[in-house]
């Protein structure tokens, strides 16, 4: 049996289209992945993702138990606050990644549906010495992300919204609001688009009625309900991660550019001297961005392969990009080929097809900074 969201049958009185994601059914599109992708980009989107899992670590030792586990630094996360990052294997490699959010009284850890119980697991056998309480919160709370130029817009005009004071909340900031009449709702300035947008935690008893308020308030100005076929092309453009596509447990942060994440200087934690004999070394592969010389779209797992006809690495993903028009893709290569400019093949159908090295991101993203 696959597990269903609060909103599962919203999704389905909305005509979505359904697939298994991770375990879920899940909506992959309502009304089309490109009139979707659009609407995020031009107005705004709003998404279900109370799939993913959401942890709470509370108790003396919560933030050195934190730091011990993850690779930013959470002694830097102000209250209010919060910061993307990483956990490590003792090699190295990428366990998953995380978002870490200071509340005033505990510390919630948002990580990917996928791996929820691999990181529980993870994250219980690493509290021996540490006084804390890990409660898992996934089920008993809702999570939506409204994203695109529009959410602030469409979020102020909710009920009892401005007691967040939205325009002067910052990114990867947080606050506790009533929305739509639903007490202690926590609306974070988060999101996977590469657009400004929130992401809202609530108690999930709550989320169709707070799903059709929204959806309802936003539609004099193009808010459209939004499935998993964008929110993966939204967060391509502007070169986002995503586990089991750019990294993975046999992938390293500074292979997969995310070093700036990796704080060598915060004291030790979990993977740091792997880590930080990488960054001595430098990484022998790089995540790359093409753009297709030849004709062809690539795709997840197609072999990347010199010139010469040698495999040099892989696509991790690749598409049609819909805000700039072209094929594009990302991908491993050895760490001499990953200038822009640089040209190898990409292997589609069994027929290689020249591509070419570009700068990332694709796409700017516009946070509000």
């Amino acid at each position: 049996m696959l597990k269903r969201t609060p909103l599962y049958e919203r999704h389905v009185a909305m005509g979505a289209r359904m697939v298994d994601f991770a375990g879920w059914e899940m909506p992959v599109q309502y009304s089309g992945v490109i009139d979707e992708h659009n609407a995020v980009r031009n107005a705004a989107g709003l998404f279900d993702i109370s799939h993913m899992g959401r942890f709470i670590v509370s108790g003396p030792d919560a933030e050195a138990f934190l730091q011990h586990v993850a690779t930013c630094d959470v002694a830097r996360i102000a209250v209010g606050q919060s910061s993307y990052g990483l956990l490590c294997r003792p090699t190295g490699g990428i366990v998953d990644d995380i978002f870490i959010y200071h509340l005033p009284d505990e510390y919630m850890v948002v990580v990917n549906a996928a791996n929820r119980q691999k990181d529980w697991d993870w994250l219980e056998a690493h509290t021996d010495g540490f006084d804390i309480v890990l409660d898992d919160r996934s089920e008993r709370w809702a999570m939506l992300a409204l994203q695109g130029p529009a959410a602030e817009t469409i979020l102020d005009q909710a009920e009892d919204a401005q007691a967040a004071d939205l325009a002067y909340l910052p990114f990867h900031g947080t606050a506790l609001s009533r929305l739509f009449g639903v007490d202690e709702v926590l609306i974070t300035r988060t999101g996977y688009t590469g657009e400004d947008g929130f992401e809202l935690f609530f108690d999930a008893t709550h989320a169709a009625h707070v799903w059709d308020a929204l959806l309802k308030l936003g539609e004099p100005g193009g808010l459209k309900p939004c499935g998993l076929g964008a929110r993966d092309s939204l967060r391509f453009e502007p070169c986002l991660a995503l586990y089991g596509h750019e990294i993975a447990d046999d992938i390293n942060p500074y292979e997969a550019r995310l070093g700036w994440v990796v704080k060598l200087d915060k004291g030790d934690f979990v993977g740091r001297a792997a880590l930080a004999q990488i960054k001595q070394d430098g990484p022998a592969r790089r995540l790359v961005g093409f753009e297709m010389v030849g004709r062809g779209i690539p795709r997840h797992g197609y072999p990347l392969q010199s010139s010469a006809g040698a495999e040099i690495g892989f696509v991790t993903t690749g598409m049609h990009a819909p805000t700039l028009g072209k094929p594009l893709g990302m991908g491993y290569v050895p760490t001499g080929l990953s200038k822009p400019g640089n040209t190898f093949d990409v292997l589609i159908r069994n027929k290689p097809v020249q591509v070419r090295v570009v700068k990332m991101p694709f796409y700017q993203a516009r946070y509000k900074k």
